[in-house]
């Protein structure tokens, strides 16, 4: 605040510091009793293009130049009553020569005996206020336009969970018009399943705290039942006071729509994969379930024979019906015999009463006979014959039972070599291999051990509880370059030794079992002592892939197909050991 001149006793009554008046928009001056300017703000300098120090001690007449200071000074009026007066519009000449329209409020300057000694006087540039009213309109403007076109759903509420406002996203979401929600409770409109006990909005209103992506289900005018996520917060107004709150809703049927529709894509019931091959068998699957054709399933140990076998029978027609597992290679001949086709009271020691095989027990449904190529001569001479007729004898029985069942068979063992070694019928080979599947090794497929690894995570989750999110970059290199002897299963086992040995959100190495591991990984990160001149497996593997790329003239992609790699993996391998390719043209990559 600029000054001239002025006593202790002009100023010790005015209560008002000078950085308070700096910080007000308005233009403020002190004026005394015969009207010259004893103080004169920064504010009003800008207002009036006048400097301090050329409008101290002189007259305001002659600097506000206005056709009121002649005819009816608002100053002389407010020191000659001592009332206030305040927004007289009138026009001002600046210091530049142009007129602006100001308002004013003038109030009189008391000494400490109360005695007037002038007026302090307040002006704004009604210009200025017109553009600042302009601005925000425009603001407003600007940001209603973008509350409208944002595809998220938003309305705020007031304290009585009354709604204020409504987007036309949330229009498109509910259904619901703005004029039938505006005024209405949510809970009316939204009509959601946590409405009346675990309102997330509410949650926020009570504790101040903001809620992110809360799944929730909401109906629609049209009574249809959506999923949306929530994200809510307070409404607070200029003063910090709680207005009500504001809420955003999103829909996701379209993401849970795709997210559904690429599950579909990827597995067959619990089968996962997206390996060409695997997209394969799916597609032979649908087709293979919609009949009661009998089924060989071919695969080593862990490939998932028993999961495919499910595949096929849940989504058949005889879904409904029973499915019944035998496991050919646990059982002796003798109880082999009667628990596929059960036998009568008395028909061997020990049995005391009939007892109807597994044959009986499937009836129109499904039989899935596991390791089949275990199966003894004398039981695949039945097997055979209930594969022709539909019928057998108990063990000790005369009757002839029918059975209508749909036999699905599975072997890790190659039958044709069996049948050549005359320890498996050809007829009955024959009588199996109706529809044939032969399931890949992992190995043949490392580009699904990603998703297998998701889908693992996902079915520990749920059942121990624990927030496990993912494996670090480098446990997913050492899954995708392990040989999986066990295949899925064995990976399986993997992670779920993880997850018991895991106690953060990231599975690391150290959380793996050790036969899995390389074996620099192996004993707590030291090296274990090989025999001298032993290539280590990483020597090894980039010797192997030398050699590979060399008996292939450098063509990584046939190289990789020859390494049974993804063409992925063999780049991060060969990247990994440093392999120069040569000659550069032939890269095909």
């Amino acid at each position: 605040m600029h000054k001239c001149g002025m006593t202790s006793a002009f100023l010790m009554p005015i209560e008002l510091s000078e950085q308070m008046l700096e910080a007000l928009g308005d233009g403020v001056a002190f004026i005394d009793k015969d009207l010259h300017i004893v103080s004169w703000s920064e504010s009003a300098e800008r207002i009036t293009h006048h400097s301090a120090g050329k409008v101290l001690g002189k007259n305001c007449k002659d600097i506000f130049k206005s056709e009121l200071c002649e005819k009816n000074c608002p100053v002389q009026k407010v020191i000659k009553t001592g009332k206030a007066v305040s927004n007289i519009i009138v026009n001002i000449q600046t210091a530049n020569g142009i007129k602006i329209p100001i308002s004013i409020n003038a109030t009189p300057l008391k000494n400490v005996n109360h005695k007037i000694v002038g007026a302090i006087l307040a002006f704004r540039n009604i210009a200025e206020l017109q553009t600042i009213s302009s601005e925000l309109l425009n603001e407003r403007n600007r940001l209603h336009a973008i509350v409208e076109s944002i595809a998220d759903g938003v309305f705020t509420v007031n304290a009585e969970w009354k709604i204020t406002s409504f987007n036309q996203s949330a229009e498109k979401i509910t259904g619901f018009k703005r004029e039938a929600a505006i005024g209405k409770e949510c809970r009316l409109i939204f009509r959601s399943n946590v409405c009346k006990e675990n309102c997330p909005l509410r949650k926020t209103m009570e504790t101040g705290k903001p809620i992110s992506n809360f799944e929730i289900e909401i109906l629609t005018k049209n009574h249809k039942k959506i999923p949306v996520a929530v994200s809510t917060a307070l409404l607070i107004d200029e003063e910090g006071e709680i207005m009500g709150g504001v809420e955003t809703f999103r829909d996701l049927s379209k993401i849970k729509y795709l997210s559904k529709e690429l599950a579909e894509r990827y597995s067959f019931s619990n089968i996962v994969g997206k390996n060409p091959k695997m997209q394969e068998i799916y597609d032979l699957l649908g087709i293979v379930s919609e009949t009661s054709a009998t089924v060989l399933v071919l695969g080593e140990t862990g490939t998932g024979k028993e999961l495919v076998a499910r595949a096929i029978h849940y989504n058949s027609p005889r879904k409904d019906k029973p499915f019944i597992k035998v496991l050919c290679a646990n059982l002796s001949e003798n109880l082999l015999e009667s628990e596929l086709f059960g036998h009568t009271k008395g028909a061997f020691t020990g049995a005391i009463r009939d007892k109807p095989g597994r044959f009986e027990l499937a009836n129109e449904g499904t039989i899935f006979l596991d390791e089949i190529g275990e199966i003894p001569g004398n039981v695949q001479a039945k097997l055979l014959r209930v594969l022709e007729d539909g019928e057998f004898e108990r063990i000790g029985g005369t009757k002839t039972v029918k059975a209508d069942v749909r036999i699905i068979a599975a072997t890790n063992r190659d039958l044709k070599q069996l049948i050549k070694d005359r320890k498996f019928r050809q007829d009955l080979y024959y009588r199996l291999n109706v529809v044939s599947i032969s399931l890949p090794p992992l190995r043949e497929k490392r580009d699904d051990i990603p998703i297998l690894v998701k889908h693992f995570i996902q079915k520990f989750r749920k059942k121990t509880g624990k927030n496990i999110e993912n494996v670090s970059p480098q446990v997913m290199d050492i899954l995708i370059d392990y040989n999986w002897p066990g295949n899925v299963r064995e990976l399986e086992n993997a992670v779920e030794h993880a997850f018991v040995h895991c106690r953060s959100k990231i599975i690391q190495t150290q959380h793996l079992p050790d036969e899995i591991k390389p074996d620099e990984l192996v004993g707590a990160g030291l090296v274990p002592a090989r025999p001298s001149g032993e290539l280590t497996l990483d020597e090894l593997e980039k010797k192997l892939i030398l050699e590979a790329l060399k008996k292939n003239n450098w063509n990584k992609l046939k190289t990789a197909k020859a390494l049974k790699f993804s063409r992925t993996t063999l780049w991060r391998k060969i990247k990994k050991h440093k392999i120069t390719i040569y000659p550069k043209n032939l890269s095909l990559i």
